[in-house]
């Protein structure tokens, strides 16, 4: 039976966690664990070290204000489905972490984990960008627009640490996907967010990484309705094809989607 040892750590706050991982490059950061593990288990990722970060009290606080809604990193989705505050102020926000994977990974996997890790398909990402959000780490602050760089890929250094997410509150917003039904990972997923500064439209799941469509948004400023959404024609061509969905199936789904997020918005 295949096996192989690593050392665990447990971090007491940001500045140690950094330091840990400074000191042994083979390291890595463990917060929920629903993307390491697996790739621990599949042979693609043997660190030598776990530096588990989900105990770090400043990485577990939500705090709610009026137009700002600040998510710890080792905050788990259950949580931010489940704040009664969150839900007030941001139910978009409540709504997503609510419909992400099944009930053990919403009590496991995290929202710092989530956006680190960038998962093409994975439903954080759409928040972020779609609600103009902020990543906040250890050293600094990096707005939503600079942070998703590619497939698995973000501006994050290799020794930096997430330690909260800021999502501004929108006038409007609504999060639709069409999901996969065994892993509930998106097959494509649309966040609008109605602001005072115009309408945000980002995309999840139908390209190599989370996008916004000028299209659409263009459309939805000017008139914001279902109707406008489900009138823009989107391109497949930057966008996935796999055995889930053709990049067509998929640029046919980004305005169905769009106009369902519009409904919901509306209320």
């Amino acid at each position: 039976m295949y096996s192989y040892s690593f050392d665990y750590q447990r971090a007491a706050d940001p500045k140690s966690a950094v330091s840990a991982l400074t000191a042994d490059s083979e390291a890595k950061f463990l917060a929920g664990g629903q993307s390491l593990l697996p790739t621990m288990r599949l042979r693609l990722a043997q660190p030598s070290k776990l530096i588990d970060v989900t105990r770090i009290p400043q990485l577990k606080q939500i705090r709610v204000e009026p137009q700002k809604v600040t998510i710890g990193a080792a905050v788990c989705h259950a949580d931010v489905a489940n704040n009664t505050d969150v839900q007030r102020v941001l139910p978009a926000l409540a709504l997503l972490a609510g419909d992400i994977g099944d009930q053990q990974v919403r009590a496991l996997g995290t929202i710092g984990g989530s956006i680190a890790n960038n998962d093409p398909a994975a439903d954080y990402p759409a928040a972020v960008l779609g609600l103009d959000g902020t990543v906040v780490t250890d050293r600094r602050s990096i707005p939503a627009a600079d942070f998703f760089v590619g497939m698995y890929e973000t501006a994050l250094h290799a020794d930096e640490l997430i330690v909260a997410v800021e999502f501004s509150v929108p006038e409007k917003a609504a999060y639709e996907k069409f999901k996969n039904p065994a892993s509930h990972f998106a097959l494509t997923g649309v966040f609008v967010a109605k602001t005072a500064g115009g309408v945000r439209v980002a995309i999840t799941g139908a390209g190599p990484s989370v996008f916004r469509s000028a299209e659409l948004e263009n459309a939805l400023n000017a008139n914001f309705t279902e109707a406008a959404a489900r009138g823009v024609t989107i391109a497949p061509d930057d966008l996935n094809t796999d055995l889930h969905a053709s990049a067509e199936y998929r640029a046919h789904l980004i305005p169905v989607l769009t106009a369902r997020a519009v409904r919901t918005a509306l209320g």
